[in-house]
């Protein structure tokens, strides 16, 4: 499913694959809105609106991150009564829920919320739910909060941060849903980071050529300069002037 951003898509070698599962962390604590809404739109350009969403979470996410918001779905673009959340218990609930629903071909999308590192997510839990996401056709989509990267067999997978909001009309006051995203592993093509704004009325992502500059400026490695020695010889071209001196 292409994204809408023509160098994402070129990296993903023509957009998102299908039928399979892709991580999105949340770059720190505090971006997990950020990452959730990241994870939201993917699921958008998804289904396009024609099929079912499984949502797990555990339990207690609500108190960590906030609950999901339903008026936030519709401005996203995404239909509320596209969704059907579960919530689980602890972490093995949640991801015996979630290889039920991607074996569960009438869904479009299945999002596994897990928070934290819970011991049960391991290779060969990623490994049941991306065979389970390969023969239903059904795409999953692992939403990681307070975690870091481990061992998996996802597709992509996605570190996600706010971007700058441009100012939007008085009729968009908040302005268009801006994401700085990092593909730190692709499976079939490069990785890369980009400025990706979400379009919430096309419903597709898009690119601004200014914002990327900056964030190509900003992430440019930094080339060490050799400082001068502070005893060098003195320059063979000085010449005599009056007086005995150099010049």
């Amino acid at each position: 499913m292409p994204l809408g951003h023509a160098a994402v898509d070129d990296a993903l070698k023509g957009g998102l694959a299908l039928g399979a599962l892709h991580e999105v962390f949340a770059d720190k604590g505090r971006q997990g809105a950020s990452a959730t809404g990241f994870a939201l739109v993917l699921v958008r350009r998804v289904t396009q609106n024609r099929r079912f969403v499984l949502w797990v979470t555990q339990s207690f996410a609500g108190c960590e991150t906030g609950e999901l918001a339903m008026p936030g779905f519709v401005e996203l673009g995404l239909d509320p009564r596209f969704i059907v959340a579960v919530r689980a218990d602890n972490a093995e609930m949640a991801l015996r829920a979630a290889a039920d629903g991607l074996a569960c071909n009438a869904l479009g999308a299945v999002v596994i919320e897990l928070w934290g590192e819970p011991k049960s997510f391991d290779a060969v839990a990623s490994r049941k739910l991306t065979l389970a996401a390969g023969t239903s056709g059904v795409t999953g989509v692992m939403l990681r909060l307070a975690a870091a990267p481990e061992v998996s067999t996802a597709e992509t997978r996605w570190i996600v941060r706010a971007a700058r909001s441009p100012p939007g009309s008085r009729a968009s006051a908040w302005g268009q849903p801006v994401f700085d995203a990092e593909l730190v592993r692709n499976r079939h093509g490069p990785t890369g980071r980009w400025i990706m704004h979400w379009n919430c009325d096309a419903h597709l992502f898009e690119q601004d050529v200014l914002d990327q500059q900056v964030l190509d400026q900003q992430t440019a490695p930094v080339v060490p300069v050799v400082a001068a020695a502070a005893d060098r010889p003195l320059q063979a071209g000085a010449r005599l002037v009056a007086g005995g001196g150099r010049r």
